[in-house]
């Protein structure tokens, strides 16, 4: 594989090239570059198999680099921050990443799932959900990847009524009667969705807050949705369940 690196930080970019000499021998570092103009130009001339490329860049982000071709053939390892935005909008869209400062196990993981087979059409979907995401003014995530058994589906995160977890399964049920199950647990949607207003209100659920119709103290607590359908509420939650419940009123 040939590769291209794109970061604003010699640093980066050096380890990146350093660590793939000495962990992948069959990796070739083509160019590097620090801003989306030499990174458009390194892709235009190397054409490489493999791009690993920064999320926000001197002269724009990520996605100003990618919108520069009409279609996306070679695979993307984002590289990122910690505590970021653009952290979470990478995982809800399914793509690989590497964290700033780079580990070499998170990239040596990176890469292995690189090579993995994955067709064009398959990125370009992770890409789209991701470009909407990270154009999101308010910060919001807009749409997740939700992997089923046999495809990949865009989900707007405002169609998601609720999700329960079923082992190391998790169901979704979505607006409009759609249900969805994929293989992810539920604390890893509960840790993305949060700030979207999908709140964890028990072990096995987390709910979208726009579709409680109300709060039920009776039977230990638990809140009725606007499908007519009821979702447990742990005790030990009630209290931000509730919080979250009066806050959203106000929002």
């Amino acid at each position: 594989m040939n590769a291209v690196i794109v970061d604003d930080e010699a640093g980066i970019r050096n380890t990146i090239r350093n660590l793939l000499n000495d962990n992948f021998p069959d990796i070739t570092v083509l160019a590097s570059a620090g801003s989306v103009g030499e990174g458009y130009e390194a892709i235009i001339r190397h054409k490489p198999d493999l791009l690993f490329l920064d999320v926000e860049l001197p002269d724009g982000n990520g996605f100003d680099l990618l919108r520069r071709f009409p279609s996306v053939s070679f695979r993307i390892i984002f590289i990122t921050g910690h505590q970021e935005y653009a952290l979470d909008a990478i995982k809800v869209s399914a793509l690989d990443y590497i964290l700033k400062p780079v580990d070499n196990d998170e990239l040596r993981l990176a890469v292995e799932k690189a090579r993995q087979v994955i067709s064009q059409a398959e990125q370009q979907i992770k890409l789209q959900a991701l470009n909407e995401n990270l154009q999101s003014p308010k910060k919001v995530l807009k749409r997740i990847i939700l992997h089923t058994s046999d495809h990949l589906q865009i989900v707007s995160v405002s169609d998601i009524i609720r999700a329960e977890a079923d082992s190391n399964y998790t169901r979704f049920w979505l607006s409009g009667g759609q249900r969805i199950m994929v293989s992810r647990t539920i604390k890893e949607f509960a840790g993305l969705l949060a700030a979207s207003g999908i709140i964890r209100v028990h072990q096995s659920h987390i709910v979208n807050l726009n579709y409680v119709d109300k709060f039920v103290k009776t039977g230990g607590g638990y809140l009725q949705l606007k499908d007519n359908t009821t979702v447990p509420v742990s005790p030990n939650l009630k209290k931000q369940v509730l919080q979250a419940l009066t806050d959203h009123l106000y929002e």
